[in-house]
């Protein structure tokens, strides 16, 4: 494991959810973007809003963060990506982002490789690397 990340929402800059804690009542008022690679609409944020007897608006599905996160920052739709995303992203200009009104299962981002690269000491190496940036940059806690 390298490490645990959450989901996030993100609107543009002078969206009314933007600086404020959003309840779950301003986040369903509002239409969404979901990244999907497979065209899935739903996923585990649907889930926890569902046990309040709630759902949210899918207003577009795109391929992916970058795609989403571009169209939040041209339209009044929500956004969400993992936290992790908006580290170090270029053009985060003219985005906020928010905490979730409600609880979901966090993220967890592993590193994976072939058993034959074990004992590779160029592979060892670069595990060793990205683990030790991933646990810098998001350390847990």
């Amino acid at each position: 494991r390298l490490f645990r990340d959450r989901f996030v929402g993100v609107v543009r800059s002078g969206h009314p959810l933007a600086g404020r804690d959003v309840t779950l009542e301003d986040y369903t008022a509002w239409s969404h973007v979901a990244a999907s690679r497979r065209g899935v609409f739903t996923g585990p944020v649907d889930d926890a809003i569902a046990q309040h007897g709630v759902s949210r608006n899918i207003a577009a599905v795109v391929p992916g963060f970058p795609a989403a996160l571009a169209v939040a920052r041209g339209t009044d739709l929500v956004a969400l990506v993992p936290a992790s995303f908006l580290i170090n992203l270029p053009g985060i200009a003219g985005l906020t982002w928010f905490e979730l009104p409600v609880a979901t299962r966090p993220i967890t981002v592993s590193q994976m490789w072939h058993p034959r690269l074990d004992a590779d000491p160029a592979h060892r190496w670069l595990r060793q690397f990205v683990l030790a940036e991933c646990r810098a940059r998001m350390p847990e806690g």
